[in-house]
């Protein structure tokens, strides 16, 4: 006979009502911008007549009839859940959106909460009068229209997508974990493989990097190798099963799974193949750091191990002691998380965290650890490690190697402080 947990146990003793009021660490988070505590939103529930026995008044007259949303939104009640955009960013320029990570589930970013980043504003593009050159070392250079890219064999997969700045060192005192790392998003993209388009226009000898320029006012530009091209690389022209809207590059964007976001080039409309990297303002003045023996460190595509707790996690509150679901993501641009690790006790020591299927390469993995909060103060935190065997770091770990002036890639684990009163806090401010 299979005897049972001390956590189903703890089930089979406690009431609903307890134990909403004792673990109810996502109640108290949810309402406390509207200054409710978790054990206050219930009880102001339970005085409400459309609680059992009684008969809700949503069941007493016809709901909204379906043609007054033909494309549909959130609850009313879901009106907080935004994108997290910083007040002081000129938008017309190099701005930036950020997702709200602490309010979602699953691994799947909805469209209209996916991170963005811009470096001149968002183009309208007419999609009947885009086209994508392709030129350069190639045998026949080639101009595509919409309708011809979608001719090409599709294919659809889930991949995360993350800024290189996700947070920059000099900056990683956010208050939520939209503010930490919400420069991520992760979602199903649909394309073609960019290796097919390639091998339509035929590669010639000395073909070892390709250079992508976006149709935006900055006319961004990357230089991406040919092994990524030929690997998993894709032109995308749709998100979530729905084309691209126009802040993810809308009518055609190019991915590359695993690397940092900018290379990932938006409103896509030219793919020159060439002998070597172009060295652009993307690769020079930005996105390359100053190392503390004065040399640069460039070219730093892939994104490394990373995970973040993301429930109980920094702007939330604890209602009381009591059992709770520690939830988070990790990813790697290595590919697969082959493990989430968590510490309740400040990293004196760690406990592996349940993986939600599926694992997915280079998309975010969903973990869960069951907990009881004894009220005490403490400092949790999460680590990944990928397949590769890559660990996690602390963030004096990185400054020790990269050094102060460092400022892209990130990927320190971030701890969240718990007061006694449940409040939570970024425990590295």
């Amino acid at each position: 006979m299979i005897e049972p947990t001390d956590i189903e146990k703890d089930f089979a003793a406690t009431s609903r009502r307890q134990f909403l009021r004792e673990g109810g660490a996502l109640v108290g988070g949810a309402v406390i911008a509207g200054g409710l505590a978790g054990s206050e939103a219930l009880a102001a529930s339970e005085s409400s007549g459309n609680l059992p026995p009684n008969v809700p008044e949503w069941m007493k007259t016809p709901g909204d009839p379906m043609g007054s949303q033909p494309y549909g939104t959130p609850s009313p009640f879901e009106k907080d859940v935004i994108k997290n955009i910083p007040k002081n960013l000129p938008q017309y320029l190099s701005a930036s959106g950020r997702t709200p990570l602490q309010d979602l589930d699953g691994i799947i970013t909805p469209n209209g909460l996916f991170y963005e980043r811009h470096h001149g504003g968002v183009p309208m593009i007419d999609p009947a009068q885009h086209r994508l050159m392709l030129h350069g070392l190639v045998d026949r250079p080639l101009i595509f229209t919409m309708d011809d890219i979608r001719r090409f064999p599709s294919e659809s997969r889930i991949h995360f997508l993350e800024c290189s700045a996700n947070p920059g060192y000099k900056k990683p005192y956010g208050k939520t974990a939209s503010d930490l790392v919400g420069l991520l998003s992760c979602a199903e993209w649909t394309g073609v493989s960019l290796k097919l388009v390639l091998q339509e226009a035929g590669l010639q000898a000395g073909a070892k990097w390709i250079v992508a320029e976006g149709a935006d006012a900055a006319a961004l530009t990357r230089s991406i190798s040919i092994e990524k091209c030929l690997d998993d690389a894709m032109l995308v022209y749709s998100q979530n099963g729905e084309r691209l809207r126009p802040q993810q590059g809308y009518p055609l964007r190019l991915l590359l799974p695993g690397f940092e976001g900018n290379m990932s080039v938006k409103w896509l409309r030219r793919l020159r193949v060439a002998a070597e990297p172009i060295y652009s303002r993307e690769e020079t003045s930005k996105y390359t750091d100053l190392m503390p023996d004065g040399t640069a460190r460039e070219f730093t595509f892939c994104m490394e191990a990373k995970s973040i707790i993301t429930r109980p996690s920094g702007g939330q509150r604890l209602s009381a002691p009591g059992f709770l679901e520690i939830s988070g993501v990790a990813w790697s641009g290595r590919g697969k998380i082959k493990r989430v690790d968590v510490s309740v006790d400040d990293g004196k020591s760690w406990q592996t965290a349940e993986l939600q299927d599926p694992v997915l390469t280079r998309a975010l993995t969903r973990f869960r650890l069951p907990w009881r909060w004894d009220g005490r103060p403490v400092v949790i935190q999460s680590r990944a490690i990928d397949e590769t065997g890559y660990v996690q770091p602390m963030l004096a770990e990185l400054l020790a190697v990269r050094g102060e002036n460092y400022y892209y890639h990130n990927n320190a684990i971030w701890p969240w402080r718990i007061a006694a009163d449940g409040e939570l806090t970024n425990a590295n401010a």
